[in-house]
């Protein structure tokens, strides 16, 4: 039987006087019979609402940033002071329910990262943001290859080291878990998925759904042309020699009797798109 996983359990927190006492309360009760060491890290993002005064009434650590400075970057501050192996990260909001926790934390001896998967018997995602949850996770699934039942889910456990790896790819804003995914499964990290429920948050949502869905696309993008930029610029070599030989041969010398120029600058725009991913993915092994 393997040991107990100790691990730092971080809880960004922005204005979440509704909901962080009884988050925190819950908590001690869910990991009362946990058997590793555990410690509970609270980052105050710039919180006006008074979440301070309620967060110092528990027997937890506190972080506090005198402005607002995003998800991620109250994430890396935890990450930053936290003094176990692993990390797990979970929301102040109650949308995340802490029985789960302790399951998260056992299956760490095997995988690199669990996820919670909000793909339970009750899951409470707004209407409005389904389409654009979808799509991106079909986007980063195809770059993948990996089917992924949760891409930005808050609740999650992950080693500490691999973290650090990649701290300079992950984000200040709410792309910081989409970011980690992309980045592990780029790398060929383990990882697993957990079906959870997800309730509806308590309070005021600060995810601005246009603006955010638009950021997680460009990240998804750029993580992997970092990363795997094969996989971003050979398929789209492949697309303009593909079309522009499909012009030559269909068109231009069977109507027209000669190759147009158009064809000849499409034919070498994908010569040059496929040469660039080679020089990208060679600088990145080096």
């Amino acid at each position: 039987m393997s040991a107990p996983i100790d691990a730092s359990i971080i809880i960004p927190a922005y204005n979440e006087a509704n909901a962080i006492g009884a988050i925190l309360s819950d908590l001690e009760h869910s990991l009362a019979s946990y058997p590793g060491s555990v410690e509970v890290i609270v980052v105050d993002d710039g919180s006006t609402d008074g979440t301070t005064a309620i967060v110092e009434s528990h027997d937890v650590k506190l972080i506090q940033h005198k402005t607002n400075r995003g998800y991620g970057a109250a994430l890396k501050s935890g990450i930053a002071r936290a003094r176990h192996p692993v990390i797990l990260i979970t929301d102040a909001d109650g949308t995340y329910d802490n029985k789960y926790i302790p399951t998260i934390l056992s299956w760490m001896d095997r995988y690199d990262m669990v996820v919670g998967a909000r793909t339970g018997e009750a899951v409470h995602v707004p209407l409005l943001r389904r389409p654009a949850k979808w799509v991106l996770t079909f986007l980063a699934s195809l770059l993948t290859d990996v089917d992924i039942p949760d891409l930005n889910s808050g609740l999650r456990a992950f080693r500490k080291s691999v973290a650090e790896e990649f701290l300079y790819l992950l984000p200040s804003g709410f792309s910081f878990t989409t970011t980690i995914t992309m980045a592990l499964l780029a790398r060929h990290y383990s990882i697993t998925y957990l079906p959870i429920d997800y309730h509806k948050r308590i309070g005021t949502s600060k995810i601005r759904p246009i603006h955010d869905t638009l950021n997680f696309l460009s990240l998804i993008c750029k993580t992997f042309l970092y990363l795997r930029p094969l996989r971003i610029f050979l398929p789209a070599s492949g697309l303009l020699v593909a079309a522009s030989l499909g012009k030559i041969f269909f068109f231009d010398l069977s109507v027209h009797g000669r190759i147009a120029e158009a064809s000849f600058v499409v034919l070498l725009a994908g010569f040059q798109i496929g040469m660039m991913g080679f020089l990208a993915e060679m600088l990145r092994k080096h």
